[in-house]
C-alpha cells in the first residue's frame, strides 16, 4: 500500500520548513560527554546531518545512545553544540522537543489496550491533536502505517513489526522536523523488516531522520549518508557506495577448518568467519596494499559490511585512507 506524503499529520504548530535555506538540518560541533567515573562516552563528535535518512552505525557501547539522547535533549553534553536549522538546541532544548519524533528500541505499550486506544493515549500524552479530533488523527496515522485492519486488536497480540509500526505512528504525530529511530528492525523477521524499510523511507521526505543501529543492512538499504562511531569517536563519515569502493579489491574470501582458525587469525586480518554448512568456516580477510593473500583465497567484491568490519577490527594505520577520510569537517569542532 502506498501512502501519500501529508503535510499536516496532526499539528503541534510547527510544520516542515522549505528546502534550500542556509543552516538547514542538524549540525553537531565538538560534542563531548563525560560520565562520572570519569567515562568519556563521546570524544569531540562533528557531523553535518541533512534532510533525509542518515545512519549512525556502531557496536553496542560505542556511544550511539548517548549521542541520540543529547540530540533529543534528554541529557546535556559536557561540551559542544547541537544546532537544528541554525538554532542551538543545547541552549534552547524546547526548540528541539517541539519538533522531535522519537521511536525507541523498546516501547512500553499497554498490552490490554487496542492499537487505536494505545495510539490515542500516546497522542494525548504528546499533546497532539488534529482538526477533526484525536480519534480521527489516530485513525489517519494507523492508516498511514498500514494498521487500520488491526486497530481494534489488543496490542499484546501484535507482532514485533506491528508494534514497531504503531511506535512509528506516534513518532510522526505532530509532523516532527526531526525523527529519531533507535534499532528499529531488531528482532523483526525478514518480511517485516522489508515492510518497515519501505515505511521509514516514505517518512523521510522533508525531515531529518536519524537511524541508530548496529545492523549494517539497515543502513545500506535506507541511508544515502552514514557515520560510523567507535568508542565515542566518529571514525568514518561517508556514503555506502564510497565505503564499499574504499575496500573493494582488498577483501579476499576462502575456507578455513574450524581447528585451524585461531592460528590463521594470528597471521591474517580476519574481518569475518561464518560456519559454512556446519563444517568449514567461510572466512573474509582484509589485505592492505602489499599484504600477502592467503593461499586458496580469491578476491571478493567489497561490501558495506566489509568496510564497517575493517573500521572495527583493523588497526587504524592499515585502514584505507579513502574509508576514514571524512566529509568536509564542521568548523569549530574538536580536532
Amino acid at each position: 500500500m502506498h501512502y501519500e506524503s501529508r503535510a499536516n499529520i496532526g499539528s503541534s504548530g510547527h510544520g516542515i520548513l522549505g528546502h534550500g535555506d542556509s543552516g538547514r538540518g542538524l549540525r553537531i560541533e565538538g560534542l563531548v560527554k563525560i560520565h562520572p567515573g570519569p567515562v568519556c562516552a563521546l570524544r569531540g563528535v562533528d557531523l553535518e546531518i541533512p534532510e533525509g535518512m542518515f545512519g549512525l552505525l556502531g557496536p553496542n557501547g560505542a556511544g550511539k545512545s548517548t549521542f541520540m539522547n543529547i540530540v533529543a535533549g534528554l541529557i546535556e553534553p559536557t561540551a559542544g553544540k547541537v544546532l537544528l536549522d541554525g538554532t542551538d538546541v543545547v541552549e534552547n532544548p524546547r526548540f528541539m522537543r517541539e519538533r522531535l519524533g522519537y521511536l525507541p528500541q523498546d516501547f512500553g505499550f499497554y498490552p490490554d489496550l487496542t492499537g487505536r486506544a494505545m495510539l490515542e493515549f500516546l497522542l494525548k500524552m504528546k499533546g497532539v491533536s488534529g482538526p477533526k479530533g484525536r480519534r480521527a488523527l489516530a485513525d489517519e496515522l494507523l492508516e498511514r502505517v498500514n494498521l487500520t485492519g488491526a486497530a481494534k486488536r489488543k496490542v499484546g497480540g501484535y507482532s514485533g513489526g506491528m508494534r514497531q509500526r504503531l511506535g512509528l505512528a506516534q513518532a510522526i504525530a505532530g509532523n516532527p522536523r526531526v525523527l529519531i529511530v533507535d534499532e528499529p528492525t531488531a528482532g523483526l523477521d525478514p518480511e517485516e523488516r522489508q515492510r518497515f524499510y519501505r515505511l521509514l523511507g516514505e517518512m523521510s521526505a522533508g525531515r531529518v531522520v536519524l537511524l541508530s543501529t548496529h545492523i549494517v543492512e539497515d543502513v545500506s538499504t535506507l541511508c544515502p549518508r552514514l557515520a560510523v562511531i567507535r568508542s565515542g569517536e566518529v571514525v568514518a563519515d561517508t556514503t555506502p557506495s564510497a565505503a564499499r569502493n574504499a575496500v573493494d579489491g582488498l577483501v579476499f574470501e576462502g575456507f578455513v577448518a574450524d581447528a585451524g582458525l585461531p592460528a590463521f587469525a594470528k597471521e591474517h586480518r580476519v574481518i569475518s568467519a561464518v560456519l559454512n554448512e556446519g563444517r568449514n568456516n567461510r572466512v573474509r580477510v582484509f589485505c592492505a596494499d602489499g599484504a600477502a593473500v592467503p593461499a586458496g583465497f580469491e578476491r571478493s567484491a567489497g561490501t558495506l559490511e566489509d568496510a564497517y568490519l575493517v573500521l572495527m577490527r583493523v588497526p587504524r594505520d592499515e585502514v584505507p585512507p579513502a574509508l576514514v577520510r571524512a566529509l568536509p569537517a564542521v568548523a569549530g569542532g574538536a580536532a
